[in-house]
């Protein structure tokens, strides 16, 4: 007799692929109109799935957890990032979580390295002042921005992302230094003639270029604060492709305001979707919409990895990208 197939909630819209094919193996409820779940309908999805496919935007807690069904067995995450779930308490109820790393790696990077690129040639400004009208010609003295080539850029975080930005800074000629809880393997560091820096303070206080590339955990919440961005030079600038709440964001648009340190490029934020109007009004600050990841093959990508966690589940055997606690 054939077994029931699993039940499966996606709480967004995903690319009309991804869902094609879990319409094709699952019992699937597809999100439509593609809003943010309220905490109302993420619980009811939860008592009712046998498995959960949330994403950033899903806030799941102990006390979501604690009123799951006893059927939901599975969160298969789409994203790598898992700061908005409670893996812990989910682990001690029996509820295996997942995501999909990998596949984002390259996409990340290009946008860090694209963030420096507007931010250090003040790109924007020369974009507004074309799409206005306001342009009266070239002059000698007129958007000069900075040379990228020469420049130290110090990686926060040497995972598979700031590996993959330190490649890229290296074509453009800088000169890569990094800060991470462990040092990498000695082949990796002369693949990308990185320098380590045990201290960060050490490293922030030296370099012109900081990119974020660390997770979001209790250990890295504002790990980039005040005191810390008074050590970097005034002609520094930061940039952030990771998580916002690494940075302290009210310190970083104090900084900026103050000139203590030169521009700064964010694709995420600390109130996630909510962003600080005064960030907003700065010139010397590029804003994108957490656009790190959004090429159509990364999306793609994390929808395959997303189905194959679930079909590997439902074979009975263990995801290929279980996310333990240990690994956080």
């Amino acid at each position: 007799m054939p077994t029931r197939p699993l039940s499966v909630v996606v709480t967004r819209r995903l690319p009309e692929a991804v869902e094609t094919r879990l319409k094709e193996l699952f019992d699937v409820t597809l999100r439509d109109p593609d809003t943010r779940m309220s905490r109302d309908e993420l619980l009811a999805a939860m008592r009712g799935a046998d498995v959960l496919v949330p994403c950033i935007t899903d806030q799941i807690d102990a006390a979501m957890l604690a009123q799951a069904g006893e059927q939901l067995k599975l969160i298969a995450n789409y994203g790598a990032g898992v700061d908005h779930l409670d893996i812990g308490t989910a682990r001690q109820r029996g509820i295996l979580v997942s995501n999909t790393p990998g596949v984002m790696t390259e996409d990340t990077a290009d946008m860090t390295i694209a963030l420096i690129l507007t931010v250090l040639r003040r790109i924007p400004e020369g974009m507004t002042v074309m799409q206005s009208g306001d342009w009266q010609g070239w002059a000698p003295t007129a958007f000069m921005g900075g040379r990228v080539a020469g420049r130290r850029l110090g990686i926060l975080g040497m995972g598979r992302i700031g590996q993959a930005v330190a490649r890229r800074a290296r074509a453009f000629g800088m000169q890569v230094h990094y800060h991470n809880r462990r040092r990498v393997r000695p082949e990796v560091e002369a693949e990308l003639e990185a320098t380590y820096w045990e201290s960060l303070d050490q490293m922030v206080a030296r370099m012109d270029v900081i990119s974020v590339n660390c997770p979001h955990t209790p250990a890295t919440f504002h790990l980039i604060n005040a005191r810390r961005l008074k050590l970097m030079k005034a002609t520094a600038v930061i940039v952030n492709t990771s998580r916002g709440e690494v940075i302290d964001e009210n310190a970083l648009t104090r900084a900026l305001r103050s000139g203590e340190i030169a521009g700064a490029g964010l694709d995420v934020f600390e109130e996630r979707a909510s962003v600080n109007p005064r960030l907003r009004a700065l010139p010397n600050v590029v804003l994108l919409p957490h656009m790190g990841s959004a090429t159509v093959e990364g999306r793609i990508e994390m929808g395959e990895k997303v189905i194959i966690n679930i079909k590997t589940f439902a074979d009975g055997h263990r995801p290929p990208d279980l996310v333990v606690p240990g690994m956080l």
